[in-house]
């Protein structure tokens, strides 16, 4: 069994893109799925004075070691103006300070979704481009436009062309 670790990186307590990675992550075989809250690992605003005057966080020390123990990453971005929410890009800040391939060589799958038609895909581009050089091995990409229309809690993804889109990339990716 390989062990999958999802989140939405995002901190709203009813966050669309968790529930996103969640039912992603789900979608492979022979696979245990854990589930992360960014609101578990909130600490203050990364400085270097901060990080000189009290080391790194535990919680960004606990964050970097649940990636580590990861087969697989899944990740779904909610796009702040056009980029990272401010809480995932925060405990991003801290993490890289123990290993600026803060990814650990780790296989991903990286989506973004928002009630828009764009789907996030500003910040799934950035992400795109960003993760291989902080160790994310991307093994797809995908954006899920308008969530409001096109995902049930209980059904998931309805839109079939754009659940066809998606099982594409999944069973495309071997963990």
């Amino acid at each position: 069994m390989k062990k999958i670790i999802a989140f939405g990186a995002s901190s709203s307590k009813h966050s669309i893109n968790k529930q996103l990675a969640t039912y992603v992550a789900n979608q492979f075989e022979n696979s245990t799925v854990e589930v992360l809250d960014l609101n578990a690992y909130e600490m203050s605003i990364y400085s270097v004075d901060r990080e000189k005057e009290n080391g790194i966080p535990q919680l960004a020390q606990d964050f970097y070691a649940k990636l580590g123990s990861a087969d697989f990453i899944v990740i779904s971005f909610a796009e702040h103006n056009g980029n990272f929410s401010s809480a995932f890009k925060n405990i991003l800040d801290w993490a890289s300070r123990i290993n600026a391939k803060t990814f650990q060589e780790k296989p991903m799958l990286l989506l973004a979704t928002s009630p828009g038609a764009r789907g996030g895909s500003s910040v799934l581009e950035i992400a795109t481009k960003r993760f291989p050089f902080q160790g994310g091995i991307i093994k797809g990409s995908f954006s899920l436009p308008s969530f409001n229309d096109n995902f049930d809690a209980e059904k998931g993804i309805t839109n079939a062309e754009l659940k066809n889109q998606l099982m594409e990339i999944v069973n495309s990716i071997k963990l």
